[in-house]
């Protein structure tokens, strides 16, 4: 029994298994969807439930944690994944 990462959902705030997650990574200034979760870059987690949530096109919640403007169509990702 190893030990299993846990990450904090960016919108909810709840704690999950990172594998539970979908990683967005910002790699100098491009932006796209880690389904890895091995890219390199800085990233933030969204929890499934999440995901499609409007609160997290509308509070802009990946902006304030990459400290900057994400590009909508990442936001579009997010809804069709």
């Amino acid at each position: 029994m190893g030990h299993k990462p846990e990450r904090t959902c960016v919108l909810c705030r709840g704690k999950y298994e990172k594998s539970q997650l979908l990683r967005i990574v910002k790699n100098g200034e491009d932006f796209s969807i880690d389904t890895t979760h091995k890219k390199d870059g800085r990233g933030a987690y969204v929890c499934c439930k999440c995901k499609n949530s409007e609160d997290l096109i509308k509070k802009r919640v990946l902006d304030r944690a990459f400290r900057m403007r994400v590009p909508d169509e990442i936001y579009d990702l997010l809804k069709g994944e």
